[in-house]
């Protein structure tokens, strides 16, 4: 005899669990680390290495002591890693990425539930307490190729504040200075390419972020495509439009609000790169709009079928 069961949302479920996910990000983000290992030395994947081992290491700990279950399995404390990574100079000392971990790890996301409850990026967070902790530090880039000539760290300036712009293709290429993770275009676009053609990730925000960084840039700029082209391909603004301002618990739920995600993130970073006192702002510009994404979700929401908006008291 058949049974009518009635059970809990959600309903329609996926061959997609959390590991798989991660996994495919993963393997999404190996293109980037392999140009970066190529750019920078052997010292970029040590420095990812050491990065994802912390994670997880600082997640399996939380998990022991506070008695909750084990999480690691699912991959997502080495996403954190590698982004986390991706985020630093190639040359930053090991203590400051470890603390930078920790941040990520324990402060943001496991202390406000694991998966899927922290507010904001728990890498953009961690790289923005970095940032303010040691500037000199995470502001001490290493120029590319220096450990082909033998020569321990050659300090240059990213491409957003330096006298003397490197040619397109080797923006392009990532043959400039820059954080380890974010220089390679061509690398970023394969591995976020990848995660569209996959369906992991919506190509809403990124085209609204990016964008809209390139509308303001050519009336900014003058209609000079190459200055468009330059503030693009600059800073972390791919990087960060493909990998982090994806992030499925710390953005909007509805295509709308994706799409205003995008474009907040994309008007901030051009304000702070254009008007502040910092060259760079796609990492504060994903955590403000990280903040405003329950406020975004509330005012996007689709109205529920058959529901009737109430009335109004003294109406």
């Amino acid at each position: 005899m058949n049974k009518l069961f009635v059970e809990a949302s959600p309903h329609i479920r996926s061959a997609w669990t959390t590991q798989k996910i991660m996994l495919n990000v993963i393997i999404a983000l190996c293109p980037s680390l392999i140009a970066a290992t190529y750019i920078f030395g052997i010292k970029a994947l040590l420095l990812t290495v050491i990065c994802c081992t912390a994670c997880v290491l600082f997640e399996f700990l939380f998990n022991k002591l506070t008695k909750r279950e084990d999480t690691i399995s699912d991959l997502s404390a080495v996403v954190t890693g590698m982004l986390l990574a991706f985020n630093l100079p190639v040359d930053l000392p090991v203590y400051m990425a470890i603390i930078g971990c920790f941040i990520a790890i324990v402060i943001v996301k496991c202390l406000f539930g694991g998966i899927g409850q922290n507010f904001a990026n728990p890498a953009i967070t961690a790289r923005i307490a970095l940032m303010l902790s040691f500037a000199a530090s995470m502001t001490k880039w290493t120029a590319p190729f220096h450990w082909k000539d033998g020569v321990d760290a050659v300090v240059s300036a990213t491409p957003l504040a330096a006298e003397e712009l490197p040619s397109l293709l080797d923006m392009f290429l990532g043959v400039r200075a820059g954080c380890l993770g974010e220089t390679c275009i061509l690398a970023l676009l394969i591995g976020g390419i990848y995660l569209i053609c996959t369906g992991l990730v919506r190509p809403v925000t990124p085209v609204c972020f990016i964008g809209t960084v390139a509308v303001l840039s050519c009336f900014y700029g003058g209609f000079d495509m190459n200055f468009v082209l330059y503030q693009l391909m600059s800073g972390g603004l791919v990087l960060g439009a493909l990998f982090m301002a994806t992030d499925y618990a710390t953005t909007p739920l509805t295509t709308k609000g994706k799409a205003i995600f995008g474009v907040g993130c994309g008007l901030l970073t051009f304000a702070i790169r254009t008007f502040a006192s910092m060259p760079e702002g796609v990492s504060f510009s994903i955590l403000v709009m990280n903040c405003l994404t329950p406020l975004i979700d509330r005012f996007t929401a689709p109205k529920a079928f058959g529901a009737v908006k109430p009335k109004k008291e003294g109406k």
